[in-house]
């Protein structure tokens, strides 16, 4: 059994094998992942959804993301109605790769039961002091559908059909925590994590682009949406301490705030723990 900061990498790393999942295809490329319930639901769909050999695949006479995304919005919708998911009204762009082309687009809430390729970004937000390193967190609101009152970073959101991470990251800094665009450009991209982790909706294939931000001690973070209950700013050895020993904050968060350990030196990156750890925050590429 994992302990510490691995027992988080297992956590949503938690699928041993897809035996018994359906392959779902969008031309010669698989895309994703089908539990066999939804696989059959869908062959009552022949004109959009094809069977072979291989799996499920989107009918070839689909051509172009809009005709593709169009098919797999009715597909959600009817999946919806009949309690398989819940949507949420934001589009997804589906790739095969995540530097791939866009081949369609999904409701957000399908992305799971499709088990697609979902793509996010995840903001440290520093601040360093005479006494050391602290960052900025956020608190969940208690009403949130996942993670609710639990920790997360200072930003953190998916990033919609037809937009970068660049471009995801100023988004939901302005929405979240009302940083200034121009502050939010400063920030550097510094790692991508990914995991496969098999949830009550299917499978989630994340991938995380993160971003450290040395933030100025004169801005102060404020909820500008229901998202956050409010900010507070820790010393870096506290974060650690409550990731490796309590189950404070959301899960995919613990695996960026484990990378910045690494990076930062806090837990040594060239020792066994280190290397398992690294290699664990990629295991989903």
């Amino acid at each position: 059994m994992s302990t510490g900061f691995a027992r988080h990498i297992a956590a949503c790393n938690n699928l041993a094998s897809p035996a018994g999942l359906v392959a779902f295809h969008i031309g010669p490329q698989q895309v994703g992942w089908l539990e066999p319930d939804l696989a059959r639901w869908l062959a009552f769909r022949p004109r959009d959804f094809h069977f072979d050999g291989r799996g499920v695949a989107l009918a070839a006479r689909l051509r172009g993301a809009a005709a593709r995304g169009q098919a797999l919005a009715e597909a959600a919708q009817g999946l919806a109605k009949a309690g398989y998911l819940r949507l949420r009204g934001e589009p997804f762009d589906i790739r095969a790769e995540p530097d791939g082309p866009v081949l369609a687009t999904l409701d957000r809430g399908a992305v799971p039961a499709f088990g697609v390729l979902a793509q996010g970004v995840h903001l440290n937000g520093l601040v360093r002091r005479a006494d050391g390193l602290h960052l900025w967190l956020g608190k969940r609101a208690r009403d949130k559908a996942v993670a609710p009152g639990q920790w997360d970073n200072i930003v953190a959101g998916g990033t919609p059909a037809g937009l970068s991470a660049q471009e995801t990251l100023v988004k939901e800094a302005a929405e979240e925590a009302g940083l200034a665009p121009e502050l939010v450009a400063q920030a550097r991209p510094v790692s991508r994590l990914s995991y496969i982790m098999q949830v009550r909706e299917g499978l989630r294939r994340d991938i995380l682009h993160v971003y450290d931000l040395d933030i100025p001690e004169d801005v102060t973070p404020a909820p500008q949406d229901d998202e956050v209950e409010h900010f507070e700013l820790w010393p870096v050895r506290r974060v650690l301490e409550a990731v490796r020993d309590t189950d404070g904050f959301k899960f995919n968060v613990n695996l960026v705030l484990i990378d910045l350990f690494l990076r930062e030196g806090l837990i040594d990156p060239d020792g066994a723990e280190g290397r398992s750890l690294a290699l664990g925050l990629r295991a989903g590429a």
